[in-house]
């Protein structure tokens, strides 16, 4: 489908590589939202959607890509405009379930409102890697046994909507990434007694819930995952291929690099 490209843009450095990628795309941050784009982006809020909706179709929007963190809003009901009213019940059903249930409701909206909505892989596919990627150390059979564990636990896990990422050592699970994020899991981990963790280094295994729409919140490492990694004392990453980017990719490789970490991609 062809038309202009629209970036929905919130926290961290994929709305920009999406931005310098495409620069004719209209770029969109929200109030109170943290981003990174130039001064050029026009500010939305989320309590209005039918305003946003306008834009969207008076600048000629055809496509849209949903990009960057976002930690739930505080949202206002005061400051709903009549589109968001209507849509609130939807929306607070989203979000009695967990992120893939809300981003699922979101894309449905915003497909009802005749819009594309792509995924940041789709526009950058050079965020994922193939199977068999791998940098650094080659990981040993304890560690690819941890993985293998690892990726069971998200498994069973998907169907409850929780969790992209799991720590395994030794065949023990110190740590499961639930809504606080991996920065929340990997400092658990980092913070967990000596006395309760194997001798094993262990392995943070990122990957994609089983069904998820990867065109919002595909799983992603980056520099500050490699730092959190190297913090918990583990031996290295496993990531899904093809369903877990890699942002600020020379940063990140530099800093696995420097942390002596592996990092490679298998489905496990």
């Amino acid at each position: 489908m062809t038309g202009r490209l629209a970036i929905l843009a919130c926290g961290g450095a994929l709305p920009v590589a999406l931005a310098k990628a495409n620069p004719d795309a209209l770029q969109v941050c929200f109030s109170g939202v943290p981003h990174s784009l130039g001064a050029g982006a026009q500010e939305h809020q989320f309590e209005k959607f039918g305003t946003l909706f306008e834009a969207l179709h008076g600048a000629g929007v055809t496509r849209l890509v949903l990009a960057g963190n976002l930690p739930r809003p505080a949202l206002d009901p005061a400051a709903f405009d009549a589109v968001t009213m209507a849509l609130v019940p939807r929306l607070m059903a989203g979000m009695q379930g967990g992120d893939d249930a809300l981003l699922t409701t979101v894309i449905a909206v915003f497909e009802e409102q005749g819009f594309s909505v792509l995924g940041a892989h789709e526009l950058l596919p050079d965020l994922t890697v193939s199977e068999g990627f791998c940098v650094g150390p080659v990981p040993d059979d304890l560690a690819e046994a941890d993985a293998v564990r690892a990726a069971d636990i998200l498994a069973a896990l998907s169907p409850l909507d929780i969790g992209q990422g799991c720590v395994v050592a030794g065949g023990q699970c110190l740590g499961i990434e639930t809504l606080q994020g991996t920065d929340a899991l990997l400092g658990f981990v980092a913070a967990t007694d000596p006395a309760f963790r194997p001798k094993a280094p262990g392995v943070f295994v990122k990957a994609a819930k089983r069904g998820q729409d990867l065109r919002v919140d595909m799983p992603a490492i980056g520099p500050g995952t490699i730092a959190g990694v190297a913090a918990a004392g583990l031996a290295g990453l496993m990531i899904e291929p093809g369903r877990v980017m890699i942002l600020e990719r020379e940063k990140t490789l530099a800093a696995l690099a420097q942390a002596g970490l592996f990092l490679a991609a298998r489905t496990v």
